[in-house]
């Protein structure tokens, strides 16, 4: 782990050095695939030649090569065959996506992510005793490839790929049992997690949010315990990623309530292993620079252009929001991710996430992403003694008689002392976190104070199990610029009442 420090120091220092050889090493490895001939990789020579010779794609875009790949050809996108393809739901798309996952990126991204968290976590605290217990997984489900007419080759959520192929050592060091992580119904999953780790000695968790806080509070209800200090007194760590944990933070220090415990964040995506929080009072993460990820960078003025301008890693600036494209060790090339970041720290490189491109709210040109919503929700829940589980919002459009609004459906543990004071320090923080949203609010003259719906526990479980998004990758949207969201939950509710 030592070592690892060490390397990790050499890109720190020379991260521009390091950027540079993984773009040769990624051009080089890939001239003779489908892709490579395509673009003509041969005649790729510096930065500029691969702006010009390459589109930046999304998905849809990358799907004929992808399907190739998954119904078995070789050397299409990255040589050699693939045999794991990581699914995402996304939220922003009903289909499900699948994105390759080669040997390399499994061994030089995603596993050594998760061995440089722990390097950087034993650095940053040597007292640490994580390593005399087990750590909890929970991950999602893996499956025989839908296209692959021979059962060689293996779909599930990127968590299940990285279990399914641990090393023998890495697996007598974590718990439940595969065949009890791999599970796919999520309700059965979380009961049978459940029952094989009450009585283990766990000293670190790694999961979404989310589902962790499921299994926390039925392992509690299972022991009778007020907290999960009780039953497990040992633990020191939790693992986050995937969604944004500041909502989050007040209900796990409720459910741990130990000074000791330590929370570290990860950008763990389906499409590689990207950042993590190498600081022990910040939340900013340290953007990986040597996992076979080549970044580049939209600024938000290109994102809605249909070839859109990028920047290297040396072209960024502070607080400014980009888009991430990557080109990958596993074959995406010049791939937008859809994730969102601003860069708090330009030497070393890092960054928090913001929101996704296509999470956001832009009903009245006030541009409200993902980033102002969840501060406001933390701020309005300091100020009120709240705590909120989940919650998603929406625009109430402008219409005859009736102006527009946003509209939020929030699933309390805790509700606010008063809900008029919570609606008002909500408005009041958007207002001062995004100058659009306050210049559309003034004086209520198109934007008025935004509508609260208040929903009972377990809502957005009941939705997202309505919709066949339990577990894994799946996240409850947080902002939609249409009522898709928004409209399904209050229907649903108003079919549950009937």
């Amino acid at each position: 782990m030592k070592k690892r420090i060490h390397q990790i120091e050499l890109f720190l220092k020379y991260p521009h050095d390091v950027q540079r050889e993984v773009f040769v090493n990624l051009i080089d490895t890939a001239q003779k695939t489908v892709y490579g001939k395509a673009y003509h990789f041969h005649e790729i020579n510096n930065f500029q030649d691969f702006q010009e010779q390459l589109p930046v794609v999304n998905y849809e875009s990358l799907y004929p090569y992808i399907e190739r790949v998954m119904r078995g050809e070789s050397h299409i996108l990255w040589p050699g065959k693939i045999k794991w393809f990581a699914k995402s739901s996304g939220t922003t798309n009903a289909k499900s996506k699948f994105i390759p996952v080669s040997a390399e990126a499994l061994e030089d991204c995603h596993y050594k992510g998760g061995k440089d968290l722990l390097s950087i976590y034993v650095n940053n605290y040597p007292e640490s005793r994580m390593f005399s217990g087990k750590n909890l997984a929970i991950g999602g489900s893996q499956q025989i490839n839908p296209l692959d007419k021979n059962g060689e080759s293996f779909s599930g959520d990127v968590s299940a790929v990285i279990m399914k192929n641990l090393p023998f050592w890495a697996q007598l060091s974590r718990t439940p049992k595969l065949e009890i992580a791999l599970m796919e119904n999520w309700e059965e999953k979380i009961e049978m997690i459940a029952k094989a780790t009450v009585n283990e000695n766990i000293t670190s968790i790694a999961g979404v949010p989310t589902w962790t806080i499921f299994l926390l509070q039925r392992i509690m209800e299972m022991k009778g315990a007020k907290h999960i200090l009780e039953v497990w007194p040992n633990l020191e760590l939790f693992v986050h990623g995937a969604v944004s944990f500041t909502p989050y933070r007040p209900v796990f220090k409720e459910l741990i309530p130990s000074p000791q415990m330590h929370y570290l964040e990860t950008y763990n995506a389906t499409e590689g292993f990207f950042g993590i929080q190498d600081q022990k009072n910040s939340t900013e993460m340290l953007l990986m620079l040597d996992y076979g990820i080549f970044y580049e960078f939209i600024p938000s003025e290109e994102f809605d252009s249909e070839h859109p301008k990028t920047v290297a890693l040396d072209e960024v600036e502070l607080n400014t929001n980009y888009a991430v494209v990557i080109s990958t060790n596993a074959g995406l090339w010049r791939y937008k991710i859809g994730d969102t970041i601003k860069f708090t720290s330009l030497d070393p490189y890092r960054f928090k996430i913001s929101g996704r491109t296509k999470h956001f709210i832009n009903a009245f040109g006030e541009e409200l992403i993902v980033e102002n919503a969840e501060k406001a929700i933390a701020f309005a829940c300091d100020v009120t003694k709240a705590l909120v589980d989940d919650f998603t919002a929406a625009p109430r459009y402008i219409s005859e008689g009736q102006k527009g609004c946003h509209e939020w459906i929030i699933e309390f543990s805790k509700l606010p002392e008063s809900i008029e004071a919570f609606t008002n320090a909500l408005d009041d923080h958007l207002r001062k976190l995004n100058s659009d949203y306050d210049a559309k609010r003034q004086k209520d003259i198109a934007v008025t104070s935004p509508q609260i719906h208040i929903v009972d526990s377990g809502t957005f479980y009941r939705w997202m199990k309505k919709r066949g998004k339990l577990g894994g990758q799946n996240k409850v949207p947080r902002l939609s610029n249409n009522r898709e969201y928004v409209d399904d939950i209050l229907k649903m509710l108003a079919e549950e009442t009937v």
